[in-house]
């Protein structure tokens, strides 16, 4: 391990730097708030869909790579958000923010990125960086950005060097709601914008561990009335609003890390044996966890909209949206876990199943917005749980 930065060349304009706990540095144009920013550096190979990307409160702790080129190009919008405040680090392009040119264009990414105190990198060589971390493994990054051009190499090399990686950090805690509160709000549609739902057939619980809102939506729009809960909730609070069915969200962070408080709690849910329970993401690797699976970081983690997931019941391929630096290792899941689902990229574990109960998860995101559908069936899959529990309770 260097004990200072690599030998560089300092282009001309440059007046930002990513610098690497190596030691590499990455110049290029600084965008958004000046500052500095560090983090776990990662890319996503999505072609649209960067600001959904940037809100998204799995990307704590990271600063976010675009392999796409045209970065900014339908500007920002106060609903393609999810949620309020962006829990990125910042972002790396590798050209200028693209001009908005699109009708729901409310602001300029750049002008969007200020708004919140984000740090972006133009210019750099994508490509490079990109191949860096797939071959050596996401690495932690200092984003130094000086707009009188005075970049301090060293104290971000130092950054970068010191932070002590996601792994056995717990960032759900950092990132969950503070309060319970109620969902209604739908999925958008073009003319209406988002609705409501106003006749929920059904109760649930969503517990936030960093939840993005179209998975509420989706709930929603499949006909839940969704109460969302802290992640440190503990399954007595969980029980005590009397739901239909309990969803374990996305969030940030190490799995095992969150695990710690987490994982009673889904043990004990789990005790009602005919409570249907659904995890997406983060709260698949959970429920891994509580059902005496192991997890793992991955060496670069899945974070784009085109990963091919097979469903091993139906032999059908999904293409799926993807982000996720931690795995379920599926040689550690017990008699009675079946994995359901696997990724066509490096096989691994995606999906899984208690055998005779309404439990199960996957890795990857069906809520996608912008993104594919081909999973939206899950949510339905999750009411059709729901509707069976119902239906026998009234026998």
């Amino acid at each position: 391990m260097t004990d200072t930065v690599k030998p560089t060349v300092r282009p001309p304009h440059a007046n930002a730097a990513l610098v690497l706990h190596d030691g590499d540095v990455y110049w290029g144009v600084g965008a958004g708030a000046p500052g500095a920013a560090v983090g776990e550096v990662c890319f996503n190979t999505s072609i649209t869909g960067y600001q959904e990307i940037l809100t998204d409160p799995s990307y704590a702790g990271q600063i976010i790579t675009f392999t796409f080129p045209h970065v900014g190009n339908v500007g920002t919008n106060a609903e393609d958000i999810e949620t309020i405040t962006p829990a990125a680090r910042g972002c790396i392009l590798g050209a200028a923010i693209t001009e908005p040119s699109n009708w729901r264009a409310a602001k300029h990414l750049d002008e969007w990125l200020r708004s919140f105190g984000l740090c972006a990198l133009t210019g750099v060589d994508t490509r490079r960086l990109t191949r860096r971390i797939r071959d050596g493994g996401a690495p932690n990054g200092a984003l130094i950005y000086a707009a009188d051009g005075d970049v301090d190499l060293e104290a971000a090399f130092r950054m970068a060097r010191d932070w002590p990686g996601l792994e056995g950090m717990d960032l759900a805690k950092d990132v969950t709601c503070h309060q319970t509160s109620t969902w209604d709000e739908t999925t958008w549609a073009l003319g209406r914008g988002y609705g409501r739902e106003t006749r929920p057939r059904h109760h649930v619980v969503a517990v936030d561990y960093g939840a993005k809102r179209n998975i509420l939506r989706c709930l929603a729009a499949a006909g839940c009335r969704v109460t969302v809960v802290t992640g440190t909730s503990t399954a007595a609070d969980v029980l005590a609003l009397n739901p239909d069915g309990v969803f374990l969200s996305n969030g940030p962070g190490d799995p095992a890390a969150t695990g710690e408080y987490a994982v009673p709690m889904i043990r004990e849910l789990m005790k009602k044996e005919d409570l249907p329970i659904f995890g997406i993401c983060l709260g698949h690797q959970m429920l891994g966890l509580a059902l005496g699976g192991r997890t793992r970081k991955m060496h670069l983690g899945h974070r784009g909209a085109n990963h091919p997931v097979k469903d091993l019941a139906t032999g059908k391929v999904e293409i799926t949206s993807q982000n996720h630096g931690f795995m379920v290792e599926a040689d550690s899941l017990p008699t009675g876990v079946v994995e359901t689902h696997v990724s066509l990229f490096d096989g691994s574990n995606e999906g899984l199943k208690l055998e005779g109960r309404p439990v199960f998860s996957v890795q990857y995101h069906p809520e996608a917005s912008p993104g594919p559908q081909d999973s939206h069936h899950l949510f339905t899959r999750f009411i059709d749980l729901i509707d069976a529990r119902v239906s026998d309770r009234k026998r």
